[in-house]
């Protein structure tokens, strides 16, 4: 299938290209950048005038809830709302039921979502069994299955010992682990610690949590070596902390959810269960340096933390409603949202979900290393296409996802998005395309 659009707004942050030119594709990658061949003769042409042409975003932190709750999320729902939200490539956290610890499972995985053509999925490996956090999985094994790293999702390892062994084999082995930085016992409350939380009554879960997790995590790959990728930041401690790690060499990166970066614990309201996420939302001093941390480069790249719910288990009691929004859908406006608050080029907001998360994957991606994430010549077509000028509010109802909860619906927001994704193709298809 050769493919040609026409006229749109060529914009890559990994080269810095930005201009008005056409993209030619065929056999699922790009030949002809800014323009096209003499002799290419498309199948099919995508007017594209007005548009942004762009790569494919790189999602770090999706849980596609299959296998185990497939009544939240099944994988076919979830990857269509990947395409949907200009998402050609994304990491899928262990924490299924079963987690991923077993080969077998991870195999399954990749093979249905192979069949389905609609996004690149790299799957994290569990990295304890069942993620317990006592034994170690087999990492080889799982790794020869198609992992790309190891995560404990959102189950923090409280054997500090475990631990420390766990980074002594990746770090032999080069592979990379993904932490969320929290304190095993400090973690469990519902709700940022503070005068908030106090005045409604609900658990709190204190910045010393994040810090601690931090500082723990600091000391090990000081003296491992291995490389960590931390997941979703949530306070201005922690950003500085990161920052001052960056500023010595430790080999780490970090990522910050689309939740954290825009929302803050005064958003809870009258006990709004759509607010219920981990982490939990903080004050609005911790939300402005979480978002001048992403702009200086201290986080690395901006996720969506997608986590489908299903309606019974959020139409609760706040401290018993199950944590989670649904996201994919909502990446890009997002990040477009948080540029223009900040007044940042185009380029700059679209590198944190495109060549940023790139980066932080690396040889992970195998032979997508060299072009996922950028539009480059021969390069892999992974290309979304959006209108940045359209701004749509935020409908629950409109989500592709099976989990129609987000703390960004309009009704009680009043979020207006950005960027309407007008088509979104995986290695030159046409994976998602408006109506």
């Amino acid at each position: 299938m050769k493919i040609l659009i026409r006229k749109g707004r060529l914009v890559d942050p990994a080269s810095g290209r930005d201009e008005v030119g056409d993209l030619a594709i065929a056999a699922g990658r790009i030949v002809g950048l800014g323009r096209v061949p003499a002799d290419f003769q498309p199948n099919r042409t995508i007017d594209a005038t007005g548009l942004v042409v762009a790569p494919g975003l790189v999602d770090l932190a999706t849980r596609l809830r299959e296998p185990g709750h497939e009544h939240e999320g099944m994988l076919e729902s979830e990857l269509n709302a990947a395409a949907a939200g200009g998402v050609t490539s994304l990491v899928c956290l262990p924490d299924t039921d079963p987690p991923l610890d077993e080969p077998g499972l991870l195999e399954m995985l990749k093979f249905r979502a192979r069949n389905l053509s609609l996004a690149r999925v790299f799957p994290l490996g569990a990295l304890t069994r069942g993620l317990g956090g006592e034994a170690l999985t087999e990492m080889a094994e799982l790794t020869e299955a198609g992992c790309i790293g190891f995560s404990q999702a959102e189950a923090p390892i409280a054997d500090t010992s475990i631990l420390l062994r766990a980074l002594q084999y990746a770090s032999t082995y080069r592979y990379g682990v993904w932490l969320r930085p929290q304190d095993a016992w400090l973690g469990r409350g519902v709700a940022a610690s503070g005068p908030l939380a106090t005045r409604l009554g609900l658990t709190g879960v204190p910045v010393a949590s994040e810090t601690i997790g931090l500082h723990r995590i600091f000391e090990l790959v000081r003296a491992t070596g291995a490389r960590v990728h931390l997941c979703r930041l949530s306070s201005a401690a922690g950003v500085g902390l990161v920052r001052a790690a960056k500023a010595e060499g430790l080999p780490i990166t970090a990522d910050v959810s689309i939740n954290s970066l825009h929302l803050t614990d005064v958003d809870i309201g009258y006990f709004n269960p759509a607010m219920r996420l981990s982490p939990p939302l903080r004050g609005q001093r911790d939300r402005d340096a979480l978002r001048g941390g992403l702009a200086d480069g201290t986080i690395d790249a901006l996720v969506s933390d997608h986590t489908p719910v299903a309606p019974d288990a959020k139409h609760l009691p706040f401290g018993e409603a199950e944590p989670g929004a649904t996201g994919l859908e909502l990446l890009l406006g997002l990040a477009l949202k948080w540029g223009e608050d900040l007044k940042l080029p185009l380029a700059q907001a679209l590198a944190t979900v495109t060549s940023a998360p790139a980066r932080v994957l690396g040889e992970a991606l195998g032979s997508l290393a060299a072009s996922a994430g950028r539009l480059a010549d021969g390069g892999v077509a992974d290309v979304c296409v959006f209108d940045p000028r359209e701004r749509r509010p935020v409908r629950q109802e409109r989500f592709r996802s099976q989990g129609r909860s987000t703390p960004f619906d309009f009704a009680f927001s009043g979020f207006e998005l950005p960027g309407r994704i007008v088509a979104t193709l995986v290695a030159g298809t046409v994976a998602f395309e408006a109506t």
